[in-house]
């Protein structure tokens, strides 16, 4: 008869912090969100890596399929033979293939 009674307050109790779940107001979260977004967006269009002027860090971080090393051999490659006159000359890069080249093409500028 216990068990019973024990099991009817946890329903009881269950189905009214349900019920204060669903009726409770729920705040406008799309508003900041869209905010985030929008800024993330600007960002990312914006910002192109200058060959030149960018560190192995940058290089790593901003370019897809370029690790430290390839990042250090871009910054070696630049030291040794100077600046850059077009982005296609990143192909002379040893572990710089069409494939990356292609990947990165439009984030990649030369000043």
């Amino acid at each position: 008869m216990r068990t019973g009674y024990f099991y009817s307050l946890i329903f009881a109790l269950l189905t009214s912090a349900s019920i204060a779940a669903i009726a409770a107001p729920v705040a406008p979260v799309q508003a900041s969100s869209a905010v985030v977004a929008m800024d993330a967006k600007a960002s990312t269009e914006s910002a192109k890596v200058d060959l030149n002027e960018a560190d192995a860090a940058k290089l790593q971080k901003e370019l897809s399929g370029v690790g430290e090393a390839k990042a250090k051999a871009i910054v070696a490659y630049r030291e040794t033979n100077g600046p850059f006159t077009s982005v296609d000359e990143l192909l002379e890069v040893k572990g710089i293939g069409k494939a990356i080249l292609d990947r990165n093409r439009d984030k990649l500028e030369v000043n």
